[in-house]
């Protein structure tokens, strides 16, 4: 029988992924850069498999050192899970959350299943609304955290999760073909609604807003009855929704950048908390739907990736 990983190496093959950097890691492990190193030949040799090769500067992970990457996550929080459930100096107390209803209906699940789990004695109060609102509650001091869509311009938030933002229409019908285009969008002050636009007059393509929402829910409705062409980031596809890309005539949109935005808090170790429970489910998350007939146009969402990551060298798997 194998002996079982280490999880201080894989908690070091972690910081090296997410830095890029043996030197970076190094000093976030608080460890030498040559004791960084042995450790990855350690791993690489428990492995059987080379997990990082040269890309100029940076190390990047090889197609082995991708698929133990998520694994050691995994081990890595169930470790902390673990200890937290034994820890007699758990976290407890009150946090209110804010996020859209959009984020809400994807992510939540996912990120107080985790949390909860590990701070059973912590109360989630969660509010949501639009991103311009969120970001109104944390500077008046009534959120504690605020998962939000980012904008250089609404103040700082750390980007934990980036998508491609889509045009959507109905798999069932033809909206999207209307010469004059109708939209289903947020508040005027939605930043993908801005970005709609800004796209729809550089193509001199004529539209309507049809329908105006802050709600998710209402947007998403229009989309799968067929009244409406919307966008909606990657996280808020449903079954019944086609992707329109170029060959539709429908030009790029910029991507969609998820953050966390940080309150005033009497309590920064349950926000410090949250806020890394947050941030690894959204790097567990996928894709929502299935692959399969009468969901979305696959190829497309491809194609829009694609793109991307050659455009600006995201790594997929957002």
């Amino acid at each position: 029988m194998k002996a079982p990983l280490d999880l201080d190496q894989l908690q070091t093959f972690i910081s090296i992924a997410d830095t890029g950097s043996f030197t970076r890691a190094a000093e976030e492990v608080h460890r030498t850069q040559s004791a960084v190193s042995m450790q990855m030949r350690r791993l690489e040799e428990r492995i059987g498999k080379p997990l990082f090769e040269k890309d100029g500067r940076t190390n990047k992970l090889t197609e082995e050192g991708d698929r133990l990457l998520s694994y050691a996550r995994r081990l890595i929080y169930l470790n902390r899970e673990t200890l937290a459930a034994f820890d007699d100096q758990r976290l407890e107390g009150t946090i209110r959350i804010g996020t859209p209803d959009d984020y809400a209906d994807r992510f939540l699940p996912e990120i107080m299943a985790r949390f909860s789990r590990s701070n059973p004695r912590v109360e989630l109060t969660v509010v949501c609304e639009p991103t311009p609102g969120l970001v109104e509650h944390i500077k008046r001091g009534n959120l504690d955290l605020a998962l939000v869509t980012h904008n250089d311009t609404r103040g700082q938030s750390e980007v934990v999760r980036r998508e491609p933002l889509l045009w959507v229409t109905s798999a069932n019908h033809a909206t999207h073909e209307q010469e004059t285009l109708p939209m289903a969008f947020g508040r005027p002050n939605c930043i993908w609604r801005r970005a709609a636009v800004d796209v729809l007059d550089r193509q001199s393509r004529d539209y309507r807003v049809l329908f105006s929402s802050f709600s998710a829910t209402v947007i998403t409705a229009a989309v799968l009855s067929g009244l409406a062409v919307s966008v909606l980031p990657e996280c808020a596809l449903r079954p019944g929704m086609r992707v329109l890309g170029e060959a539709d005539g429908f030009g790029q949109l910029p991507d969609c950048r998820i953050g966390i935005m940080r309150g005033q808090t009497s309590q920064p170790e349950i926000v410090d908390a949250l806020a890394r429970h947050i941030a690894e489910s959204l790097d567990n998350i996928s894709v929502p739907v299935s692959e399969e007939a009468g969901s979305f146009d696959f190829a497309a969402l491809a194609f829009a990736k694609m793109k991307r990551v050659k455009a600006n060298q995201i790594m997929p798997g957002w």
